[in-house]
């Protein structure tokens, strides 16, 4: 059984896998740090307003500067460099080429998501959500299509940028079955503050019902004789987004094939639901302003109905 859908902003300090752990484990010694040097700034600064002139007299000389504001600072900044660094060089090491690769490229403001087969090629299209078998380490190929995003699960994984024209990999792992939120952690412009996705983590019976389920949706024929689905290609929509089986091949904006057992809508912020989704496709601009779609305000209350109760039984 899943958890309930996240909390938002997701939780930095809550790890469900072993990467996640040792960021969190290098967070807390730099807060635990942080303190630490807070305490001896105000002790420092007791001293010199309300000290006795003995104590500042045998506080304040030259051999106090030098350890204190010298040589102390020096040591322990080298060795929190040098241990983060050895903490946390697993993040970007470790890659064998065996594991499970999906590929997740940031484009403005929502996540396409593609599942690779081990020849690299794609054989489940996605978007705004990664599925993950639990246990097991999986290989994200981050990528941009236009700026720089940054790709962040604070549950799962450090923060990593996705950068035009470079690959970049992210190991990835979840322990535990759960929905978690993930975010780009870098402006991008616009309404950056609303692009978020979800990470879902199966057992692996689960993910494999899943996985099975989706790449026979992507072979399977399907009709576009419903009047939702006519409306959809009659208002432009196919030129945009992608639905196996009709003529909607665009990619410019997110694949629709799977839109109805998606958790959310508009990259996260909307919970996936009818009423919500005939909101997204009347008007997203007061919604999600800034972004990419345009609103369909144009359209009747009955024609949105159609084409949301069509979108929502893609699955």
């Amino acid at each position: 059984m899943l958890e309930p859908l996240w909390g938002w902003p997701p939780p930095v300090l809550d790890p469900a896998g072993p990467y996640a752990e040792k960021v969190t484990t290098l967070a807390w010694a730099l807060l635990g740090m942080g303190f630490f040097v807070t305490a001896v700034v105000l002790a420092a600064l007791w001293v010199a307003v309300r000290g006795s002139p003995a104590l500042k007299a045998r506080l304040g000389g030259e051999k106090t500067v030098w350890i204190g504001g010298i040589a102390f600072p020096a040591v322990v900044l080298t060795a929190l460099l040098i241990w983060g660094l050895t903490l946390t060089a697993s993040l970007t090491r470790g890659v064998t080429g065996e594991e499970m690769r999906i590929r997740v490229t940031g484009e403005m403001w929502w996540f396409r998501v593609e599942y690779l087969d081990p020849q690299g090629r794609v054989v489940v299209h996605d978007a705004n959500e990664i599925n993950l078998p639990v246990g097991e380490p999986v290989v994200l190929e981050l990528r941009s299509a236009d700026v720089i995003h940054s790709f962040w699960v604070p549950h799962l994984s450090g923060k990593k940028d996705m950068i035009p024209g470079r690959t970049l990999l992210l190991p990835i792992q979840a322990d535990k079955a759960g929905r978690y939120g993930g975010v780009c952690a870098e402006y991008c412009g616009g309404p950056h503050a609303l692009m978020g996705f979800a990470a879902i983590a199966r057992d692996r019976a689960g993910w494999d019902k899943w996985f099975a389920a989706r790449r026979s949706a992507e072979l399977r024929e399907e009709t576009a004789s419903a009047p939702g689905a006519e409306l959809f290609l009659a208002n432009g929509c196919g030129a945009c987004h992608r639905v196996a089986g009709t003529q909607a091949n665009g990619l410019a904006g997110p694949d629709l094939t799977h839109l109805g057992s998606r958790l959310t809508l508009g990259a996260g912020i909307l919970p996936n639901n009818h009423g919500a989704l005939m909101g997204w496709i009347g008007d997203s601009q007061s919604i999600k302003p800034g972004n990419r779609m345009p609103s369909y305000n144009m359209l009747s209350a009955k024609e949105l109905d159609a084409i949301a109760d069509w979108l929502g039984q893609t699955r």
